[in-house]
C-alpha cells in the first residue's frame, strides 16, 4: 500500500456557525492522506494505474465551495464523494483548518480531522 497526500490546499470559503462567517467567508486549509495500492502504477508509469490527484483536487474545491456550517459536515462530504468516484482508495484521511477563526482572541487555526 501507498500513500498519497495532498497537503496546503487552501481555499476561501463560507464555512461557520455565525451567519457572519457564512457572509464575510474566510481562509481554509485542507490535507489529504489517501491510502491505496501504488503497485501497478509504479510498475506501469501510467496515469490510468494511479489515483489521478488532480480530480482529488477538483472534488474538494468543489467541496469546500459548498457553505456549511461545520467543518466536520464538509469533511464528511469530502470522504463520501472521494469513496464514490475513486474505487482504488483504501482509506482517507482529511484534515480541514479554519484560518484565524473569529473566536475572539488570537488564535492561528481550528482543525477538524476525520478518517475512514
Amino acid at each position: 500500500m501507498g500513500v498519497i497526500e495532498i497537503e496546503g490546499m487552501e481555499f476561501y470559503a463560507y464555512h461557520g456557525h455565525f451567519a457572519e462567517e457564512q457572509i464575510v467567508g474566510n481562509r481554509f486549509m485542507v490535507d489529504l492522506s489517501l491510502f491505496t495500492d501504488c503497485t501497478m502504477a509504479a510498475t506501469s508509469d501510467e496515469l490510468i494505474d494511479a489515483l489521478n490527484y488532480q480530480s482529488v483536487y477538483l472534488i474538494v474545491k468543489e467541496e469546500m465551495h459548498i457553505k456549511s456550517h461545520l467543518l466536520e459536515h464538509v469533511a464528511e462530504r469530502i470522504l463520501k464523494r472521494l469513496y464514490a468516484d475513486f474505487e482504488k482508495i483504501e482509506k482517507v484521511k482529511v484534515k480541514i483548518s479554519k484560518l484565524n477563526p473569529p473566536l475572539g482572541g488570537l488564535i492561528e487555526k481550528v482543525s477538524v480531522t476525520l478518517e475512514r
